[in-house]
């Protein structure tokens, strides 16, 4: 596990295995900023010509290394861009972005701008998140651990990285889950993780199994996961302040793996689907977080979890499935099955009396059509709650856009046996339309968020600034952001 620690030394005589400072973008090349000031005196006034000479501009995310030849007590020198300007987001990316390359180099310092408690924090926030690796799996000796000690360079005090430090392990777990193989992540397995994690943190968690479920009217979990040996479980988590003015509900999709059922998915679209679980995942790592941050404001979360697979006892499309709500679903497409689960998970929410309920879902391939891999789509009952979510998401570094629930669309869900059908026939809006789907399940006078995050939840591309291959983390701080906002209030 890395460690994180604030010093206020000088960059130039820090013993540490590589030092890390910061340069902006320019006309007249890379600038350095802050500290990188005296270590460019240390260079002989050349660092910047150096840096040039190899091609640096400080280009945001941009990275070069150097070696030192003494001239500063670090061996190694990296230089991180921060781009024409930067804010919080900024710091924590190129944080993130220069630690993430010094896996195998056990101590770095941070000579990045942190002279305020904001700075230092982003700082902090953005090197743990860049040292992140899952190596679980990994039998190779060689490969590369990540850096296990990091140095702020600020004269900020230790207690600003608080924050900092639960929000990176609250992430690693949502990052870990995600990456963990559905071999190895059931149902019930998750649901033993969140008992051990969560009663660690002191939360209370209760787990429903699946005869419980059944006995209990839950269908849509029932039904999504009877097709598999590994039966399907409701785990609700809560936390509780004494001088709490407000209560959270989160409710997080947890398809542990999602082949699409008997409405098979292609191949292609099948061997990332461990990430179907992204949305549990984050309440399960927000919850753990609020907790550990003792914020005043009470907290449920209820992990949906199932696995959707195909066999003799899947249910079929056009089975009639009675949730709990009471309402009655005609399942036209078993691989729209998130909204099932999620359906059961938001009208067991209400009855905890919530001010608000959100819910985070991995839900429709349509989200990523609409706003690409990096950006979730935000839907509500309330539009003061619409942007509150988004608002809060972009103050975290994570990226959300408000999208509507167009009334026109409710009619592509009727059914003509059911009270509604889990699928509009035409695939135009379909986003729009699972969010239109789950507000069926929201009691009046309940507000809502609804965020799906199919795209944001795994990344199948290269590592970008503190984010990873792989799980993401993706709306963890959100909701964590979420419960610190309405504790002020």
């Amino acid at each position: 596990m890395t460690t994180v620690r604030l010093n206020s030394a000088d960059p130039v005589s820090i013993d540490t295995d590589a030092l890390i400072v910061g340069f902006r973008s320019g006309q007249e090349g890379p600038q350095p900023v802050g500290d990188a000031e005296a270590l460019d005196a240390a260079f002989g006034g050349k660092l910047a010509t150096s840096l040039g000479a190899v091609a640096f501009s400080g280009k945001a995310g941009e990275l070069a290394k150097l070696p030192t030849f003494g001239a500063i007590a670090a061996p190694l020198l990296v230089a991180v861009g921060l781009g024409d300007s930067y804010d919080a987001e900024g710091l924590r990316r190129a944080a993130g972005a220069a630690v993430r390359s010094l896996a195998g180099t056990a101590r770095a310092a941070l000579a990045l701008p942190a002279g305020s408690p904001d700075e230092a924090e982003a700082v902090a926030l953005g090197g743990l998140l860049g040292a992140y690796a899952f190596a679980r799996y990994r039998t190779d000796e060689a490969r590369k651990e990540p850096v296990s000690e990091l140095t702020i360079l600020s004269g900020q005090p230790d207690s600003v990285t608080e924050r900092a430090g639960v929000l990176a392990e609250s992430v690693a777990l949502v990052r870990d889950l995600v990456n963990t193989p559905p071999s190895d992540l059931w149902p019930a397995k998750f649901a033993e993780i969140a008992e051990q994690t969560g009663g660690k943190a002191g939360l209370s968690v209760e787990v429903l199994d699946e005869k419980q479920l059944k006995d209990g009217g839950y269908g849509g979990l029932v039904g999504v996961g009877q097709g598999s040996a590994r039966g399907p479980r409701l785990v609700r988590l809560s936390y509780r302040h004494p001088e709490a003015g407000k209560t959270l509900a989160f409710v997080g999709k947890g398809i542990t793996f999602d082949s699409g059922g008997l409405s098979l998915k292609p191949s292609a679209s099948m061997d990332w689907m461990k990430s179907d679980m992204g949305g549990a995942g984050a309440v399960l790592g927000a919850l753990i977080g609020i907790a550990r941050l003792g914020l005043p404001v009470n907290a449920v979360g209820y992990l949906c979890l199932a696995e959707n697979l195909p066999s003799g006892t899947a249910q079929r499309p056009s089975d009639v499935i009675h949730s709990y709500s009471g309402k009655t679903v005609e399942v036209l497409d078993t691989d729209a099955e998130g909204r099932l689960v999620l359906m059961d998970g938001i009208a067991r929410a209400a009855e905890d009396d919530p001010d608000v309920i959100i819910d985070v879902a991995t839900l429709t391939g349509a989200q990523i059509v609409a706003l690409g891999w990096r950006t979730a789509g935000v839907m509500s009952n309330d539009d003061a709650l619409r942007e509150l979510v988004v608002e809060t998401a972009g103050a975290e570094g994570e990226g959300a856009w408000g999208m509507p629930l167009p009334e026109e669309l409710r009619k592509g869900l009727d059914s003509p046996i059911a009270d509604i059908a889990n699928l509009q026939p035409e695939r135009w809006g379909s986003m729009l339309a699972a969010g239109i789907f789950l507000k069926e399940f929201v009691p009046g006078g309940v507000r809502w968020a609804h965020i799906d995050m199919a795209g944001p939840a795994f990344n199948k591309g290269e590592p970008y600034g503190y984010t990873s291959k792989g799980g993401t983390g993706a709306i963890t701080r959100t909701l964590i952001g979420l419960a610190e906002r309405h504790a002020s209030i």
